[in-house]
């Protein structure tokens, strides 16, 4: 194989894993990190903080081959999809199968690499999580809060990486980042929902119809209200306060660019939730700094 015929491979498999739209792995990222940063007091474990960053990495490429895998006959349909590898047949589903292979076995080998057994045990409903999700588009109202599940079991794995237990914050903070995605994925999938009714897809902006923007906006509400209980809970300031109010200010800021269920305004809402889950770490993050620990 010559160097042009490796480079196209390798853009080809850029492209499958998403690297080159890196959204998908900040949103599974800032949950990860919150949870790391509540779990440790706010002085996370150096090499515990590099596993999960690394492995959110290989999780959500792994995520997206399989998801490609899974709905290659329905994105050749849906006009923002159908150029994907697998759909548009430059990767074969043989191929892509052995390169999610690939991504989840050096997953499982960092979390083996902490040493700790109920982690271990907490990443296979992990991958079961990743593998199972984009078969939910067929029978789930709402397959986004079964994504929000999926994207947020870090959570639980992260607390188990520092407290070797999960406790009921673990939960509570996993509860709302299910909220959160339902928020944000429906605005993405606001934006194929005319092809989706097409193929028979189900998404939550079709569940919801004409009630799509008041449920972002509630979801959004659930999640800022239980971030808040935690952060009673946790006997955090007003820093942390403060990150919650930007995000309300950002969910606000949402709210003028759905309410005209127009394509691009709702991707855009989509891609600057990145921004809300920044506003709410930094609120963590700061608050550790400020007061030396959390909690």
């Amino acid at each position: 194989m010559n160097l042009a015929i490796l480079r196209e491979r390798l853009d080809l498999y850029e492209r499958l894993m998403r690297l080159d739209k890196p959204i998908g792995i900040l949103l599974l990222l800032w949950p990860t990190l919150w949870a790391l940063w509540l779990s440790s007091g706010g002085w996370p474990n150096p090499w515990v903080l590099w596993v999960f960053v690394l492995g959110t990495v290989l999780m959500r490429s792994a995520g997206c081959v399989i998801n490609d895998v899974a709905d290659r006959e329905f994105d050749r349909h849906v006009e923002r999809t159908r150029e994907r590898p697998v759909t548009a047949g430059k990767v074969s589903v043989r191929e892509a199968l052995a390169l999610f292979a690939g991504l989840s076995i050096s997953a499982f080998v960092l979390v083996l690499l902490l040493g700790r057994p109920l982690v271990i045990w907490l990443s296979l409903p992990a991958l079961f999580l990743a593998i199972s999700y984009p078969f939910t588009k067929r029978f789930l109202a709402i397959p986004q809060a079964y994504l929000g599940v999926a994207f947020g079991f870090g959570i639980p794995m992260a607390y188990a990486a520092h407290l070797n237990r999960v406790p009921e914050e673990a939960w509570c903070l996993l509860l709302a980042n299910i909220f959160w995605a339902i928020a944000y994925d429906t605005a993405y999938a606001m934006v194929d929902r005319d092809d989706d009714l097409k193929i028979g897809i189900r998404t939550s902006a079709i569940t919801f119809g004409r009630f799509d923007v008041a449920a972002i906006m509630i979801c959004y509400g659930l999640t800022l209200a239980i971030l808040a209980w935690l952060g009673v809970r946790y006997h955090l300031g007003w820093i942390y306060y403060a990150g919650l109010v930007t995000a309300a200010g950002l969910a606000g800021y949402h709210f003028t660019l759905i309410r005209g269920r127009q394509r691009q305004a709702c991707f855009k809402a989509f891609l600057h939730n990145n921004w809300l889950g920044a506003a709410i770490f930094a609120g963590l993050a700061l608050e550790a700094l400020v007061r030396g620990r959390l909690g």
